[in-house]
């Protein structure tokens, strides 16, 4: 992926992942707008980055994506590029029986959300003489954990989303391209996890996943510490990275 040029959206670019993200895809010359549920994050964000735009939305809300779609494209004609990063992720005792409300909000967000708007944007982008399609997955999508079983099934599906998107869009101008991250230094979970050495720093995240991006014909961005979720499987290792994951459950 051509990392200059662009004109991107980044869905939850209000903190964490997505935030960075969009801070180095600016550095790397492109245009770049985010989106969240808070205002106040977003205005934040490009008080610190003169030159992004933002725009409340919650990609949870069905209803609202076709009109954000088309005002989106209204705005910004030249967008080119969509990076669903917006997500939720809770912890869930399903023996206590009061954890559907939860999955449900996690699917909306994680799963459905990146699917309604890649389907709205997507008769925009396949006119752009080049466009992406980039999504969010996650270590977990490989090997779950067992404290966020919704969470860890919504990013496998949006692998195999991914996957099978890529192929039924091949020879149009759109790439799709998917990020898995691993545990990282952010606050999805709080701030116990923003501070945990065990997590990956997050600028040491976001270089690398900008140097990946940038190699020709990247599809799957996996850093070197998501490596032994990713293919533990393939490895035959399937057993001892659950274990190892899933250590205090």
């Amino acid at each position: 992926m051509d990392l200059k040029g662009n004109t991107i959206l980044i869905t939850g670019g209000g903190s964490g992942i997505g935030r960075a993200l969009a801070e180095a895809f600016l550095a790397a010359g492109s245009e770049v707008i985010i989106s969240g549920r808070r205002q106040s994050a977003l205005d934040e964000v490009t008080a610190a980055n003169p030159g992004m735009k933002s725009v409340v939305f919650d990609i949870a809300d069905a209803n609202g994506v076709p009109g954000f779609a088309e005002r989106l494209v209204a705005d910004y004609p030249s967008l080119n590029a969509v990076l669903n990063n917006a997500g939720i992720m809770v912890d869930e005792d399903v023996k206590a029986g009061d954890y559907l409300q939860t999955a449900e909000d996690t699917i909306a967000t994680n799963l459905l959300g990146p699917i309604r708007l890649t389907a709205a944007l997507l008769p925009h982008l396949l006119k752009q003489p080049r466009s992406a399609v980039l999504t969010v997955s996650s270590g977990l999508a490989f090997v779950p954990m067992v404290a966020t079983p919704t969470y860890s099934a919504t990013k496998a599906a949006i692998h195999s989303y991914s996957v099978a998107l890529r192929r039924q869009l091949q020879g149009t101008p759109v790439e799709v391209i998917e990020i898995a991250p691993p545990y990282v230094r952010t606050t999805l979970q709080g701030e116990r996890q923003a501070a945990d050495p065990n997590a990956m720093p997050l600028e040491d995240f976001i270089a690398e996943t900008m140097s990946l991006l940038g190699e020709p014909g990247a599809t799957e961005i996996i850093v070197k510490r998501c490596e032994p979720l990713r293919f533990a499987e393939r490895r035959g290792e399937m057993d001892k990275v659950f274990e190892r994951v899933n250590a205090a459950h």
